[in-house]
């Protein structure tokens, strides 16, 4: 049986939402540059494939992502100067959420995850909920959870996944963790041959506006992907789908 939302008709989807009250997960993601060797949809797939995983674990459904996040920035992101990088301004995006979310509960959905999958979204998904449960007030049954998925890899596995030193996910932008989970959930979109040779970037601690583009590494990867392997792929991905799947059962009471 499915988890997916977008391949349930509205009458089996009604019928689930009204028999058996499932957790929806929302993933949201960005369309933006991944470097030479990953996907510009790397943000929404990655989520997406993990909301699946966690839905099976728990019974769950998935929504269809946003996959189109805040403005990428050069020291997460690498920038809005790459061609296909394609983003919202942060008022586009809280009205994307909340608009989405007020849908969930007009259906009848009382327990709502948005797994956000672009670093930049945090603080817009935050705002777009609260001024939906805010619209909704407070005889709305709706609950919902917010996390941003790699929080849940666990310092044992990033010791391992890194023997040299976690560089910080801010700096993780299409290198390991990343490449390491589409090698594992979707090896068919990754380009091994094509990962560059980019060290870490050297970023100062300020932000100049307009952005100084020159601080980016041309690639667009912030830090090296060498190194990255399915194996590590599945590692990060069930300490990630565990740890959701076991914060959905508690805050949820499942």
């Amino acid at each position: 049986m499915t988890v997916r939302m977008d391949q349930l008709s509205w009458v089996e989807y009604a019928r689930r939402v009204r028999e058996q009250s499932p957790v929806v997960f929302l993933p949201c993601g960005a369309t933006e540059q991944h470097g030479p060797h990953l996907p510009l949809g790397t943000d929404a797939l990655l989520a997406s494939a993990l909301c699946e995983d966690v839905a099976r674990q728990v019974d769950g459904l998935v929504a269809p992502a946003l996959s189109y996040g805040y403005k990428s920035q050069p020291k997460c992101g690498g920038g809005q100067h790459f061609c296909g990088t394609t983003s919202l301004d942060g008022q586009t995006l809280i009205a994307l959420v909340r608009d989405a979310v007020r849908e969930f509960a007009r259906h009848g959905v009382t327990r709502l995850v948005l797994v956000d999958g672009h670093y930049e979204n945090q603080w817009f998904v935050t705002e777009g909920i609260q001024l939906a449960l805010r619209e909704l007030g407070t005889s709305s049954p709706l609950e919902v959870m917010r996390l941003e998925h790699w929080d849940f890899c666990s310092e044992t596995t990033l010791n391992d996944v890194f023997p040299d030193g976690f560089p910080g996910f801010a700096l993780e932008h299409a290198a390991v963790i990343e490449t390491s989970l589409m090698l594992h959930y979707l090896p068919n979109l990754v380009r091994l041959d094509l990962i560059p040779d980019d060290g870490p970037a050297d970023f100062p601690p300020y932000d100049m506006y307009p952005s100084r583009t020159e601080w980016v590494p041309p690639s667009g990867v912030l830090s090296s992907a060498r190194g990255s392997s399915a194996d590590k792929g599945l590692r990060m991905a069930r300490d990630i789908v565990g740890g959701i799947a076991q914060a959905v059962r508690k805050e949820f009471r499942l």
